[in-house]
């Protein structure tokens, strides 16, 4: 009996705990439609609601690193060339501006809206960066990296030698790996760490050291450059290894080393990456017999025991781009050159970008590349072939680095203080250009009302540069409108 009435109390007790359950999950179902009918209602707050909405013309902004896409422009929203006139024809009346102006706006499968001396090459700064990084996005592999090595010639049984060898990175760090940023990306104390540790493991604890900058020969330096470099603060030779672009007296510590700042340069660069990485070797218990001063070498020989690398060509594109950084897109027209096999020399980049723009099919005529940052004097082209870069890029995912790599007008880059309409922003990537008598800026738009335009504008000796500068920036702010 005892049992049997155990049994049935034990039966009853599951029985009372799922009519439990079953009403506790009624009275949430409940709850649940309720509240969504009382938000359906706009009773509570809530994402549900049967009014009416209203959506805004203006398409969501552009992340910061996310090109635009390139698509046929929406039905209804065709470009009104008049009103981009009219837009033209104000900035041609800007006070100040001069003379010597030329601009162009396309839509973005290449119909020219307006146009105003189009035809006349001018001086167009650093506007011509984007043209080496059409180029160099084209002909490189934008995913690779460059690597700085440690290479170990062990052959003379007193004396071990060791060499550190570089391929084009000149934004090493002098610490370890820093994987948050492009600058320092390769730190030589990783590389220091990693060589000791092949060293002790092959029981080697003293090297002599020497250091390889062969990479890009003897012939660094465009002609010219020095008349718009005073004290070398904006221009780095190309070298085979630097520790943040060469620069010396940056503040410690550095929060952002990406930021683009000018400061003299050491006198070897590649030499002084060396003499870093021999400190860093001695802390890891290395000894340097000449760690103040290594020797330079042609050749490395032996074997490598360490190598370190940098950020993506592609990052180092887009840093290139944002801080309109004239050592690197000297270093991209090099890059270039040596990939086409072309003269490894300031002449043999130049020749390299141009021919392969012209393969692009961009417009060359008119086109004279004194360097490949436009940096030195002599640098001319006409309007339509920046506006032809900026077209292509759009369109050929292989130039996605270019695109993604334009400063964001009010936000990002050299055009963070650029400022137009508050309901541009995100909508207008340039890359900007400035010299004592040059004013220019090119890149591309996002039309609220959808579509992209291009365009181009180079002004040379204006009567008022601030005057003529304002005028860019109202003209390329009202393109998101038409």
């Amino acid at each position: 009996m005892g049992d049997r009435h155990q049994l049935r109390m034990t039966r009853r007790r599951r029985i009372k705990r799922r009519w439990r359950v079953a009403l506790a999950m009624l009275v949430a179902v409940i709850l649940v439609v309720g509240y969504a009918g009382m938000d359906l209602a706009d009773l509570v707050p809530g994402p549900l609601t049967l009014a009416k909405t209203s959506h805004s013309s203006v398409p969501p902004t552009v992340m910061v690193g996310d090109p635009p896409t390139l698509a046929p422009d929406k039905p209804g929203s065709a470009v009104d060339a008049g009103q981009v006139q009219q837009l033209v024809d104000a900035f041609a009346d800007t006070p100040g501006l001069g003379n010597g102006y030329s601009l162009v706006v396309r839509q973005a499968d290449g119909r020219v809206l307006a146009q105003k001396n189009a035809d006349q090459a001018r001086q167009p700064a650093s506007t011509m960066k984007t043209l080496t990084a059409a180029a160099a996005a084209s002909v490189l592999d934008m995913s690779s990296q460059l690597d700085t090595e440690a290479v170990l010639d062990s052959s003379t049984p007193s004396q071990a030698t060791l060499t550190l060898r570089g391929h084009g990175d000149m934004l090493l760090g002098a610490g370890k790996d820093d994987p948050l940023h492009v600058n320092g990306r390769a730190g030589l104390g990783t590389l220091a760490e990693k060589t000791a540790q092949a060293l002790h493991q092959q029981g080697i604890d003293r090297v002599a050291l020497a250091y390889q900058d062969t990479l890009f020969g003897d012939d660094r330096e465009p002609a010219g450059i020095a008349e718009n470099n005073p004290d070398g603060i904006y221009f780095q030779v190309p070298v085979s290894m630097a520790v943040d672009e060469a620069r010396q007296g940056r503040a410690e510590p550095v929060v952002y080393p990406d930021a683009g700042v000018y400061l003299p340069r050491v006198e070897n660069p590649a030499q002084a990456a060396a003499v870093s990485f021999a400190s860093r070797l001695m802390e890891s218990g290395i000894q340097v017999d000449n760690a103040q001063g290594p020797d330079r070498t042609d050749h490395a020989q032996g074997r490598v025991l360490a190598r370190i690398s940098s950020a993506r060509l592609s990052e180092v594109m887009s840093l290139m781009l944002r801080n309109s950084d004239n050592s690197l897109a000297e270093l991209f027209g090099r890059l270039t050159a040596l990939a086409l096999n072309m003269p490894n020399s300031p002449a043999g980049a130049v020749k390299a970008v141009v021919s392969t723009l012209n393969k692009l099919g961009v417009d060359t005529a008119g086109l004279n590349m004194a360097d490949c940052s436009g940096l030195t004097p002599g640098s001319v082209l006409r309007v339509g072939t920046l506006a032809d870069v900026q077209q292509l890029a759009l369109a050929d995912k292989g130039l996605t680095p270019l695109v993604k790599g334009l400063s964001v007008v009010g936000l990002t880059g050299t055009a963070a203080s650029r400022k137009v309409d508050d309901q541009a922003d995100g909508l207008i990537r340039v890359k900007t250009g400035t010299l004592d008598q040059v004013t220019s800026l090119t890149g591309n738009v996002i039309r609220r009302s959808g579509g992209v335009l291009v365009f181009a504008v180079v002004i040379n000796d204006s009567e008022d540069a601030a005057a003529a500068r304002q005028a860019v920036d109202t003209l390329v702010g009202s393109l998101d409108r038409i």
